[in-house]
Order: C-alpha cells, then structure tokens, then sequence
C-alpha cells in the first residue's frame, strides 16, 4: 500500500519550490518524463470494470515500462480523521510488449498523458516520494515528441510513501510532518480533495527566490 497526498502549484512558482526541497531533501533531483496509458477492461473481462495504467519511463536512454494498479483507500472512522489517504498498490516492471499484451487480454485504451517534470526520493521518517509535473496531451496516438501542456500555468505535486498494515500510521505522521513545511507554497490533501492555490504562495516563492540569489556560489 502507500500513502498519498496532491496538489496544485502555478508554474512560476515551481522554481522557488524545487528550492524549497533541494534544501528540504539534501538530495539531487531526478528528472520525470513518464508516457502513462490508462487501459480500462472491455466487457469480456466480466461486469466488474477495471483499470490499470503502463508507465513508460523516457528519462533515461533505454525506455522502461510499469504495470501499476491502484486498488481502494482505507475507509472508516480511522481514515475520515487524517489528512492523507491510504491506498492499495500493485506494481510491477514488464516488458515493451505489454501494451500488445493487454490488448490480448480485451483492455482498451481510455486516455494518455506525458508527464514532464522532476522527483526528489529520500527518507524523512519514511521513504518518501514528492514528484512535481506538468500534464501534457497528444494530439494523435502516441505522439510524444506533438505533446502539449494540458494546463501550462498550472503543476501537479504529488508525495508517496510505501507502507505497510503494520507502519502506515508511522508513515502517514511522516508524511503530514513534511506538507508541513511546504504549507507556504501549497495545500496538499487527498487525491480528489482540490484545496486550489495558497494565497502565501507568491510572497513564499519571492522570499525563497531571494534567499537563494542572496547566497553565495
């Protein structure tokens, strides 16, 4: 399982946030360029629909492919008090054919994205995972090079963290710790909860941008 928490950022203010985390983090950034296909089970797969995505990583040389499904969140009483949901995940690394391979199977293609942007992963209590990204969509099938943002003014920041039945309250502490910190620049919560933009972010990302010019080389 893992737990997750999202939001929104406008684009002029993602520099002062990856700042923010450089110094936050104390680790390189990694570069995010992912070609993610949502498949969704024809009617031969029986009356329950499902959905599973394929994950193309295109930030290295060699492209490289994960099957990932999402299953349910935590519910009850528990999961309604805290701020960050708490999911069922299932991923794994395949091959460059999977995607023939799922259409085997009767999955189609319900939509993709290209999402460009850049990962810190590090360890704050828990492994933790803050990735920022822009959505882009492509105007015919597969054409990745044509792909164009979405919402150009506008980044997601998503932040993981793989936990267990036994340690998903350690992890959830940890990540909530960590929004903390970035409560400035951006409300975070759960996926499908959108708080929109932080009325602090640009006086944030000035007092960051100016700290950072001020220092230094």
């Amino acid at each position: 399982m893992e737990c997750v928490v999202q939001g929104i950022i406008e684009t002029q203010h993602v520099n002062a946030l990856e700042i923010l985390l450089h110094g936050l983090c104390g680790v390189p950034k990694e570069q995010v360029r992912v070609h993610e296909l949502c498949l969704k089970s024809g009617p031969n797969l029986g009356v329950v629909p499902s959905e599973v995505r394929l994950l193309c990583d295109l930030a290295h040389p060699t492209p490289s492919w994960t099957v990932r499904h999402v299953g349910g969140a935590m519910r009850g009483s528990g999961a309604d008090q805290i701020s960050v949901l708490v999911r069922t995940v299932v991923e794994s690394k395949v091959s460059n054919n999977v995607l023939r391979f799922f259409y085997g199977l009767g999955y189609k293609l319900d939509h993709e994205i290209l999402k460009v942007g850049f990962a810190f992963t590090f360890h704050r209590g828990a492994q933790i995972i803050v990735t920022v990204t822009s959505a882009h969509k492509m105007p015919k099938l597969h054409a990745i090079e044509e792909a164009l943002p979405i919402t150009p003014n506008i980044h997601m920041v998503e932040i993981t963290a793989p936990a267990t039945a036994e340690n998903y309250n350690e992890v959830v502490a940890a990540v909530s710790a960590f929004c903390e910190y970035l409560a400035p620049l951006l409300h975070l919560s759960k996926p499908g909860v959108s708080a929109g933009i932080v009325a602090t972010a640009t006086a944030a990302a000035a007092s960051l941008m100016s700290n950072s010019a001020s220092k230094p080389l």
